[in-house]
C-alpha cells in the first residue's frame, strides 16, 4: 500500500506527465491522444506523416540553432527576431540601419540573400536501433563499441533510399539505447523579408530576458529560394521562391486562458534522467562557481557602462551574452529548490529500485545508483576545473579568448602548408576584432578573471609559473606590447612575413600565457574529464536500459538532442513565489508603462506611440489594446527560440521565444507548476507587419490559403 501511495503520488513527473515532455513526431501517438482529451482537432497523420503533407513538412531547423515554420505557399519563414539578428546586423548600413529602423521588403527584388544561412526539412523518421547496435555486445569496450557503432550508422545512412538532394541523419537518443535516423532536406538561399525594429523585437533586453510579463515583438522573416525544379540550391539571382510540401496557416483569433497549445521544433538539449545526487551537484555545486565568476565579470563592466556612454554602447551585446546564462543558472537553481526536485527524484529512485527488484533485477544491476553516485563524484573536480577554466580563461576574458584563436593559427605555421596556413590566417582575420574593446575594462577583466584562476583552480591542475605570476604586472605589459590587446599590432602582424609572425607569437607575453593555459587544459584537466565522463556515459546507458527494465509499460521519452521534437501544454499564468499570480497575456498597454525615451532596452517607435495615442489597432483591437505575448505550459528549451505554437486546430497561434525565470530548471526537471515557455502573440506579428511594417504585401501572402 505504501509503495502504491508513492507511485500515485510521486511519479507524475516520471510515468503520468509524459506527455508534458518532447516527443519524437513519428512517436507521439500517446501525446496524440493526451492532446486530443484536450480538444485537438486534426489526425496524427496532421501531426507527422512520412508520405504525405504534415506539419512536420512546414517546420524548418533555422541555421542550426533556432526553429522557424513555413506561413505561405512561397516559402516563407517566421522565426525569432534574435535568431535572425545576425542577418539583419550584417545589411545595416549607417544609411539603412535595419537593425534600429526595421526591414521590410516591398517586392521579392528587394529581398536580400545571406551567405551561409541554411534551413533544413525532416521527411522522414525511422527508428533504426536494431541496425545499429548489430553486433554490439555489453563485453565491449567503449572505443570498440564506440567504433562498431560508427561503422553500422555509415552502413544504415547507405541503405536508406533517399533523393539526390536529401541527406540521413542518424542521433543517439537515451543515452545510446536507442537510434533514429532522420531523411533530411537543407536549403541553403534564404533571403531576408523582414523584420520590426529592434526596439520591437528586443524590447525589454537584458532587464525582462527569462522574466514575465514579458512584451517582446520577437519576430523576423526570411524565405526560402530554390532552383526551377523546386530543389535545394546555392544562392542565385534564378532561384525562385520555394513551394513547400506544407505550410501553416495562421490565425488572427488568438488564445484563451486554458486553450490547448502545441510546441514544435529543435530543442537543444535537456537531461531529464540525471540522478537526484547529480542534479544536486549541478546545482550546488557546478552552478555557483560559474555564477560567481559572471558576478565579477558582469560587474566590471556595468560599473564601466555606467559611467560611459561610449563603453555603454560597445559592451552592451557582450554583457546581454554575459548575463544570459548568469541569470538562467540562478533561475535553475531557484526552480529546483522550488520544486523540491531533489526529493522528488530521490522517490522516484527508491521506487525505481523496487520496481527493479520485481522485474528480476541482478544484485549487480541494483548496484547502478551506487556506481552513478561514485562515477559523479570523481568527475566533480575535473568538472570544476573546466568551469573554472573556460569562465575565466576564454568566455570572461577577451585577451585569452584571442589567444586560444592564435594557438590555432600558431599551429597552422608549424605545419607549413600554405593552403592551411592562408585558411588558418583567413579565419584568424574573421574572428579577431577590437571593435567593441575598451583598454581599461579589458585589463580589469584579465586581472580579475586570472587571479580567480589562480586562486581557485584544483590545485592538482595548477601550473606553478600560473600560480606564481603577478597579473597586475603582466596585464600592463600585455595592454602595452600584445597583438592580443591592440588592433594596431594585429594589423602589423597580419602583414609580416611567416618567419616574423611565428617568432612574434613565440615572444609575445600574451600568447606566452595563452600557450600556458591551453597546456594546462589539455594536458591536465581535460585527460581527467573526459575518462570520468566515458564512464558515466557507460552507466547512464546502463541506468536508462534498466529503467525501461523496472518500468516495462511506460512510454519513455526521450532528451531533447536537437532534433525534431513535439511539446503541449495549455495557456495558463503562474504563481512565482507566495502571494504573487501572473496572469498568462501580456499587452500593448504593459509595453507602454515600460517605455523609457532613448534607453536602448525600453524605448520605442514613434509610429507605436502614435498608433497607440489614436488607438489605431483595427482589427487586432482586444479590449481595447492589442495582446503581445503569452505563457504556456509546453517543454521547451534552447533551441525552441522561433518554435512555432499551434491551436486546437493546428493553426498558428503563437512564436516560442523564452521561458520564464523560475522555471529554466526544466533543462534537468519538468514540473507544470511553474515551467511556463513564453510565446509572442501572432496579432501582434501581424499587427506590427501592417501597422509598422506597413507591408500589405506580407499580410495578404500570410492570409493566403
Amino acid at each position: 500500500m505504501k509503495r502504491t501511495l508513492i507511485l500515485f503520488f510521486l511519479l507524475p513527473w516520471f510515468v503520468f506527465a509524459q506527455q508534458n515532455r518532447m516527443w519524437i513526431p513519428s512517436e507521439a501517438h500517446t501525446a496524440y491522444n493526451n492532446m486530443v482529451e484536450q480538444g485537438a482537432q486534426f489526425p496524427f497523420e496532421a501531426l507527422y506523416s512520412p508520405d504525405k503533407p504534415s506539419f512536420n513538412d512546414a517546420i524548418v531547423w533555422f541555421n542550426g540553432g533556432c526553429t522557424g515554420e513555413v506561413i505561405s505557399p512561397q516559402g516563407l519563414i517566421l522565426t525569432n527576431h534574435h535568431c535572425g539578428y545576425g542577418a539583419i546586423q550584417s545589411h545595416s548600413t549607417l544609411e539603412h540601419n535595419y537593425v534600429e529602423d526595421g526591414f521590410w521588403a516591398k517586392s521579392l527584388d528587394e529581398e536580400l540573400p545571406n551567405p551561409g544561412m541554411y534551413v533544413t526539412f525532416v521527411r522522414k523518421i525511422i527508428d533504426v536501433t536494431d541496425k545499429i547496435l548489430e553486433g554490439v555486445t555489453d563485453e565491449m569496450e567503449e572505443s570498440a563499441r564506440q567504433k562498431l557503432i560508427n561503422a553500422n550508422i555509415e552502413k544504415v545512412k547507405k541503405e536508406i533510399p533517399i533523393e539526390k538532394w536529401q541527406d540521413v541523419r542518424v542521433k543517439s537518443f537515451f543515452y545510446g539505447n536507442k537510434f533514429y535516423a532522420f531523411v533530411e532536406e537543407t536549403y541553403k538561399d534564404i533571403r531576408l523579408v523582414g523584420a520590426p525594429p529592434s526596439s520591437i523585437g528586443k524590447f525589454g533586453a537584458d532587464t525582462d530576458n527569462w522574466m514575465w510579463p514579458r512584451h517582446s515583438g520577437d519576430f523576423s522573416l526570411f524565405r526560402i529560394y530554390a532552383d526551377k525544379n523546386n530543389r535545394p540550391a546555392e544562392y542565385s539571382k534564378d532561384n525562385v521562391p520555394y513551394k513547400p510540401k506544407a505550410y501553416l496557416q495562421v490565425s488572427d483569433q488568438g488564445v484563451q486562458e486554458g486553450d490547448l497549445i502545441i510546441v514544435y521544433g529543435f530543442p537543444g538539449r535537456t537531461q531529464q534522467y540525471l540522478p537526484s545526487f547529480r542534479v544536486e551537484q549541478i546545482t550546488e555545486k557546478i552552478n555557483p562557481v560559474r555564477i560567481r565568476i559572471r558576478d565579477i565579470s558582469l560587474g566590471i563592466m556595468d560599473k564601466y557602462m555606467r559611467s560611459n556612454d561610449t563603453i555603454k554602447l560597445k559592451y552592451t551585446s557582450h554583457y546581454a551574452r554575459i548575463s544570459n546564462y548568469w541569470k538562467k543558472w540562478q533561475g535553475e537553481n531557484l526552480g529546483i529548490k522550488r520544486t523540491h526536485a531533489i526529493e522528488n527524484k530521490k522517490h522516484l529512485e527508491k521506487d525505481f529500485l523496487e520496481s527493479l527488484k520485481d522485474h528480476r533485477g541482478t544484485a549487480e544491476e541494483l548496484r547502478i545508483l551506487e556506481k552513478l553516485k561514485q562515477a559523479f563524484k570523481e568527475l566533480e573536480e575535473p568538472e570544476l576545473a573546466r568551469a573554472i577554466f573556460f569562465e575565466t580563461a576564454y568566455i570572461n576574458n577577451k585577451w585569452m579568448q584571442r589567444g586560444f584563436a592564435f594557438t590555432r593559427f600558431e599551429q597552422a605555421l608549424v605545419s607549413g602548408d600554405e593552403k592551411t596556413v592562408q585558411k588558418a590566417l583567413k579565419d584568424l582575420s574573421n574572428q579577431i576584432s577590437f571593435k567593441n574593446d575598451d583598454p581599461r575594462v579589458e585589463e580589469e577583466l584579465f586581472v580579475s578573471m586570472m587571479d580567480y584562476l589562480k586562486h581557485h583552480l584544483p590545485s592538482k591542475y595548477m601550473d606553478e609559473n600560473l600560480k606564481n605570476t603577478d597579473y597586475k604586472k603582466l596585464a600592463k605589459e600585455i595592454k602595452e606590447n600584445s597583438i592580443l590587446a591592440s588592433q594596431e599590432k594585429f594589423e602589423a602582424f597580419l602583414k609580416l612575413p611567416k618567419e616574423k609572425m611565428q617568432e612574434t607569437l613565440k615572444t609575445d607575453s600574451g600568447q606566452t600565457l595563452a600557450r600556458a593555459l591551453i597546456g594546462v587544459y589539455y594536458n591536465k584537466i581535460n585527460p581527467d574529464y573526459m575518462q570520468n565522463n566515458s564512464e558515466i556515459n557507460k552507466l547512464m546507458r546502463e541506468y536508462m536500459r534498466l529503467l525501461f527494465k523496472a518500468y516495462p509499460r511506460q512510454n519513455f521519452v526521450p532528451d531533447a538532442n536537437s532534433t525534431l521534437r513535439v511539446s503541449f501544454g495549455e495557456v495558463k499564468g503562474y504563481d512565482p513565489r507566495d502571494g504573487v499570480h501572473y496572469e498568462p497575456i501580456s499587452t500593448l498597454d504593459g509595453m507602454i508603462e515600460k517605455y523609457i525615451p532613448g534607453d536602448y532596452e525600453f524605448d520605442l517607435p514613434e509610429e507605436l506611440l502614435a498608433i497607440y495615442e489614436k488607438k489605431d489597432y483595427g482589427k487586432y483591437n482586444v479590449n481595447g489594446t492589442v495582446p503581445v505575448n503569452f505563457l504556456g505550459s509546453a517543454h521547451t528549451t534552447g533551441g525552441n527560440s522561433g518554435s512555432p505554437a499551434l491551436n486546437a486546430k493546428g493553426q498558428l497561434v503563437g512564436l516560442n521565444f523564452d521561458r520564464v525565470w523560475e522555471g529554466t530548471m526544466s533543462d534537468l526537471y519538468y514540473d507544470p507548476s511553474i515551467c511556463r515557455n513564453i510565446m509572442v502573440d501572432l496579432r501582434f506579428v501581424l499587427f506590427v507587419i501592417e501597422k509598422i511594417g506597413k507591408n500589405q504585401r506580407l499580410i495578404n501572402e500570410i492570409n493566403s490559403k
